[in-house]
């Protein structure tokens, strides 16, 4: 693949990812991180992905601050912290497609949790278990919307809290992945790519803050209910595609085996 196409596919990619993001408040970095997968070494894409998603969450965050929820974010951070302290010590990382398959899985798992443990992540200790589960899973995967996204589904948080909150959080997810990565790879990791470069990335970026603003202006169009069972289903189906995403690379494996 030609530094052109690639070019072009991440132009795109981040377009519409950070599109819908800015809608949603989710969805668009498991998507981002499978096309980044595709044509970056592994440490280069969790830094190029780090990178921009932590741009349009932070926008994001910026354009709906006046939302956010802050009173989550100390037991959040608190939860953070913990794994980010182990994922230093054990300098660990693992499979990208058995996470994909957790992940993508975990959707669904929720749905059969007890409705007297709701996972509202307004509560603190939900909170700090939501900090450590979404640090854990960006570390391991690169991603974690569709795990964040069901900590919100049980609160009674309007629409514009949910997508502010979500994003400040998402920002420093990003921000730790980026931070841990290029400790791991000491920023060359698999091999410098030119995409992760400093001419590359502000392109990415202004991409990425320009169409999450649109994103969020249409947010204010949406109606509450049908924003609520539409975000249902869609994480859904993103933890589907995921799994099957996780299934399609483990077949890959075992056959070039």
């Amino acid at each position: 693949m030609s530094l052109l196409v690639a070019a072009c596919i991440c132009v795109a990619g981040v377009a519409l990812t950070s599109f819908l993001s800015g809608i949603a408040g989710m969805a668009g970095g498991f998507i981002l991180i499978a096309i980044f997968v595709l044509i970056l070494p592994l440490t280069s894409a969790m830094i190029l992905h780090g990178a921009v998603q932590a741009v349009a969450n932070g926008s994001r965050f910026w354009f709906l601050r006046e939302h956010m929820v802050w009173h989550v974010l100390p037991p959040y951070c608190l939860g953070a912290v913990f794994v980010l302290t182990a994922f230093y010590y054990f300098r660990f990382v693992t499979d990208p497609a058995l996470v994909m398959i957790l992940v993508g899985s975990f959707p669904w798992m929720a749905m059969i949790v007890p409705k007297k443990v709701p996972l509202d992540i307004t509560k603190p200790a939900v909170a700090c278990i939501a900090g450590g589960a979404i640090t854990l899973t960006q570390l391991l995967a690169g991603a974690s919307g569709p795990i964040l996204d069901v900590f919100y589904q049980a609160t009674k948080l309007n629409r514009f809290q949910i997508v502010s909150s979500k994003a400040f959080t998402q920002t420093i997810g990003h921000l730790i992945k980026i931070v841990y990565f290029i400790s791991i790879a000491n920023w060359m990791g698999d091999g410098h790519h030119p995409l992760v470069s400093w001419w590359f990335i502000p392109i990415l970026l202004f991409v990425s803050v320009t169409t999450t603003r649109l994103g969020t202006h249409l947010l204010h169009k949406v109606d509450e209910s049908k924003f609520r069972l539409a975000t249902s289903w869609l994480i859904l189906a993103i933890g589907t595609v995921v799994m099957l995403g996780g299934v399609y690379q483990y077949i890959t494996q075992f056959s070039n085996a």
